[in-house]
């Protein structure tokens, strides 16, 4: 491999970068109100109200040291369906809201630089009881699932963008997370790409405890189309774009 390239890409892993960046000219720095929270939906879309996770006392119950140390990336899965209720805790879990500080900022169940929080959660329902197959969008404010569309052979489409690897094809449901880098760009200008990354990192391991807790499992992708998987979403690609994925399924 070129030394040049190696150094180029691995730049992106350092701070030094934060030592050129001029934090006096960022949009937050400008005043310039902070983006939302969450990403604008229609008022008349469909939405489906999800159990809070106060009331969810039946399922999540493990100790952490157990969570840990049965921690592991699962492949395969059987065709039991997931529960709403067991959905609904896994999205509360790495994404959920616990205080709206004001229209831009929110603190969640897990960790962002600045909080700045810039990810979207859609999914990609195919064997959860009480939905229909098809995309979904995560709405943490409202703790709500937004439907956004079905397609026809969902299953195949999920597989496909995901460069050919089956799992998200048989699992019960695929998180599927985006960014919208502008929500942290608004902040921290050029040094905002290195920490949308870790924070990515962040929201994963919470779904990987969290699955250990309800009895499922689940295995992080990286390697994904990202034309193809940003098409099935229909998202711009641009300023909203596929970052990570990781299907999520009962245990063989």
């Amino acid at each position: 491999m070129d030394r040049k390239t190696l150094d180029e890409y691995r730049s992106l892993l350092k701070d030094n970068l934060r030592q050129t960046v001029d934090f006096s000219r960022t949009d937050q720095a400008r005043r310039i109100p902070p983006p939302p929270v969450e990403k604008p939906y229609s008022a008349d879309a469909k939405r489906i109200a999800l159990p809070k996770a106060e009331t969810l006392t039946k399922i999540g119950n493990i100790d952490l040291k157990t969570a840990i140390a049965n921690r592991e990336s699962c492949r395969s899965f059987s065709d039991e369906p997931l529960t709403l209720d067991e959905l609904a805790f896994l999205l509360w879990a790495t994404q959920g809201i616990k205080l709206k500080l004001d229209a831009g900022h929110a603190l969640r169940t897990v960790p962002s630089a600045g909080c700045r929080h810039a990810f979207e959660t859609y999914l990609c329902v195919l064997n959860v009881q009480g939905l229909e197959k098809g995309i979904y969008r995560y709405l943490p404010l409202e703790h709500q699932l937004l439907f956004e569309f079905s397609t026809e052979n969902l299953e195949q489409k999920i597989t496909s963008a995901a460069l050919g690897q089956p799992y998200p094809g048989d699992a019960a449901v695929t998180f599927i997370w985006t960014t919208i880098p502008y929500r942290m760009e608004w902040r921290y200008g050029l040094a905002a790409h290195k920490v949308i990354a870790l924070d990515a990192g962040h929201l994963c391991q919470n779904l990987y405890l969290a699955c250990e807790a309800i009895g499922a499992g689940t295995c992080a992708i990286a390697a994904y189309n990202q034309e193809e998987m940003d098409n099935l979403l229909k998202i711009d690609g641009d300023e909203e774009f596929t970052i990570y994925l990781a299907p999520v399924g009962r245990k063989l």
